[in-house]
C-alpha cells in the first residue's frame, strides 16, 4: 500500500523527502546549510562561522549573549552575564548591568538598570542609567529617574521624573524642579 504524498513534498522527490533535505541524506537527516550531514540539534557540528569581531573588538549584535523576554513572559529576579536585554513582556528587577537594553512597545521594565546604551518603545518605571544614548521612542515611556550622556526624545516619547545629564566629569547635572529652600526666601 503507498501512502500518498506529504503537502511539502517536493515534486520528484521520494516520498518522506522535505525540501530542506539533502537527496543524499536518510530521511532522519535534516540537511545543514553546508547541505551535508545532520543538523546539530541532531548531533552534527555547526558549520564554519566567519572570522568573529568587528574592527573595534566588539561583538556582532548576533553573537552577543542576548536575553529575549517574549511577548506575555514575566521575569522577576536579577539577569547576570546577559550583554543584551530585549524586553518584550515584563522585567522586575533590582539591578540589571548590560551593554544594551532594548525594551519593545509592549514591554515595560520596572527596577533599576544600568547599561551603555538604551532603547525605550514601551514602559521604564524606575531607575536607569545609560552611559551612553538613551532613546525614547515615540511609543516610550520612562517614569522615574534617568541618567545618561546622549538623550533622544521622539515625538510623542514621554519623560517623567528626575533627568540627570552624565558628562565626563564625576557629578552628572540634574534637571529637576529643585525645592524652594524657605529659611533663605525673604519674607
Amino acid at each position: 500500500m503507498s501512502l500518498p504524498p506529504k503537502p511539502n513534498a517536493m515534486p520528484g522527490a521520494p516520498q518522506g523527502m522535505n525540501p530542506g533535505m539533502n537527496p543524499g541524506a536518510s530521511p532522519g537527516m535534516n540537511a545543514v546549510p553546508g547541505g551535508f550531514g545532520p543538523s546539530p540539534a541532531q548531533g552534527g557540528a555547526m558549520p564554519a562561522r566567519p572570522a568573529a569581531g568587528q574592527p573595534n573588538g566588539r561583538p556582532q549584535p548576533a553573537e552577543r549573549r542576548t536575553l529575549v523576554v517574549g511577548k506575555g513572559i514575566s521575569l522577576q529576579g536579577t539577569v547576570a552575564d546577559a550583554e543584551r536585554l530585549v524586553v518584550e513582556g515584563t522585567v522586575e528587577s533590582q539591578m540589571i548591568q548590560a551593554q544594551e537594553l532594548q525594551i519593545s512597545h509592549s514591554g515595560v521594565f520596572k527596577g533599576e538598570v544600568e547599561v551603555e546604551d538604551a532603547e525605550i518603545a514601551g514602559v521604564f518605571d524606575g531607575t536607569i542609567t545609560a552611559r551612553g544614548n538613551l532613546i525614547i521612542r515615540a511609543t516610550g515611556r520612562v517614569l522615574g529617574v534617568a541618567r545618561c550622556r546622549r538623550l533622544q526624545v521622539e515625538e510623542g516619547g514621554q519623560l517623567s521624573g528626575r533627568m540627570e545629564m552624565l558628562s565626563d566629569n564625576a557629578q552628572p547635572r540634574s534637571f529637576a524642579p529643585q525645592p524652594r529652600d524657605e529659611s533663605t526666601a525673604e519674607a
